[in-house]
């Protein structure tokens, strides 16, 4: 019975794998590596610590703990623990939880492979009632207002620890909320905070391993006296996080973006002139035009605010979008291609001059390049290349 099981599980797994998918996502893992690189060779002094929540900023998160086994990091960082439970047998590294974590879950955590930032006084004492032992990093609240502890708490927090043998203060961090301003004055002051926290927790007899204050932005900015990591999201994953006013954007203009989406014609068009396209018929033909259907809308990725307005790409062939995005279906113009249907578009291009790139589309749409990544749908299948 559970050979037939097994065998059962195998074939669906082996159908997954060569089963054509008309929209697909291309993660280029020289690319993510070299990102990696380019951060540890800003900053030779200090560790890193690659994050992936939120499916890895939108890449596919067991896609990007799969390649990142091939980096020297000290962790690799999601939010929650559900994200460290479905990667935590794919990576040779250790997992930092960094999100919270409700005290009745703390008897299902491991406590082996992750270690926790535990975020107030009340979840650590949650963990005292157990019998094995915590990894815990200290989240700081240096004047985000958002998670972590007061500066005034850091000795009751400290009190809980010491009293307890299975808790090991391993980390202490913090986040710089203003990083990528080009005005450095707010993180001078965090910083300035952060170290005078970490000075004072060294004093009172505790010795924590890794200190992470900044993260891509801070990273070419935030100069702590204590600090020996960084967290770097975004730009892993090729983006730059700093406008090109500030004069710290051309130590991170090399990034490389990691992900390519694309889609493929499903249907062509011929139109004549006077048609309308898609709901509200928004756009009106104004000659004869041959019109594409992709397959992909808005709960897949593509924004409803490019309707009749985004580009994408067939290498360097630029093809508008015509009509209303809609769910699962996008139209655009092939007039002037002799694109058939079967052939691929790419939506999100990793040629950073390309106007469909994530860098190009958030400028000028002025959309957010975060949201933008971390929008596309996880039932797209992603691919290493």
């Amino acid at each position: 019975m559970i050979r037939k099981q097994l065998s059962k599980v195998n074939e669906i797994n082996r159908q997954r794998n060569t089963y054509k998918t008309l929209n697909i996502i291309e993660i280029n893992k020289s690319n993510l590596i070299d990102n990696s690189l380019l951060f540890q060779g800003l900053n030779p002094d200090k560790k890193i610590i690659p994050v992936l929540k939120s499916n890895a900023y939108g890449h596919g998160l067991r896609q990007v703990t799969t390649i990142l086994n091939d980096i020297d990091c000290s962790f690799i960082a999601v939010d929650g623990y559900f994200e460290a439970h479905k990667i935590k047998y794919l990576t040779k590294h250790k997992i930092l939880v960094m999100g919270y974590v409700l005290p009745e879950n703390a008897k299902l955590l491991d406590s082996k492979t992750c270690s926790y930032v535990i975020q107030d006084i009340e979840s650590l004492i949650s963990l005292t009632k157990l019998k094995k032992k915590f990894n815990i990093h200290m989240e700081i609240n240096s004047g985000m207002n958002r998670l972590g502890i007061k500066p005034s708490e850091i000795d009751s927090y400290l009190k809980v620890l010491s009293q307890y043998e299975n808790l090991e203060l391993e980390g202490v961090m913090t986040h710089l909320y203003d990083a990528d301003n080009s005005n450095d004055i707010i993180t001078k002051q965090q910083t300035e905070i952060f170290d005078n926290c970490v000075k004072h927790i060294i004093k009172k007899g505790f010795n924590p391993k890794y200190i992470h204050i900044a993260q891509s932005a801070g990273s070419v900015k935030c100069r702590s006296n204590y600090a020996n990591c960084i967290r770097i999201g975004i730009g892993l994953y090729g983006i730059n996080p700093l406008n090109p006013v500030d004069k710290k954007y051309y130590l991170l203009e090399n990034l490389k973006p990691v992900l390519e989406l694309k889609s493929t014609i499903i249907k062509i068009h011929n139109l004549k002139a006077k048609q309308r396209i898609s709901y509200n018929g928004i756009y009106q033909t104004k000659t004869n035009q041959r019109i594409g259907v992709l397959p992909i809308g808005y709960y897949e990725w593509v924004p409803r605010e490019l309707s009749n307005i985004g580009t994408f790409s067939n290498k360097k062939q630029l093809l508008q979008i015509r009509g209303r995005v809609c769910m699962n279906h996008t139209m655009i113009d092939l007039s002037k291609t002799k694109l058939k249907k079967g052939e691929i578009v790419t939506l999100i291009s990793a040629n950073k001059n390309m106007p469909n790139s994530i860098e190009n589309i958030s400028k000028q749409y002025g959309m957010f390049s975060y949201s933008l990544l971390t929008s596309i749908n996880e039932t797209i299948r992603r691919v290493i290349i």
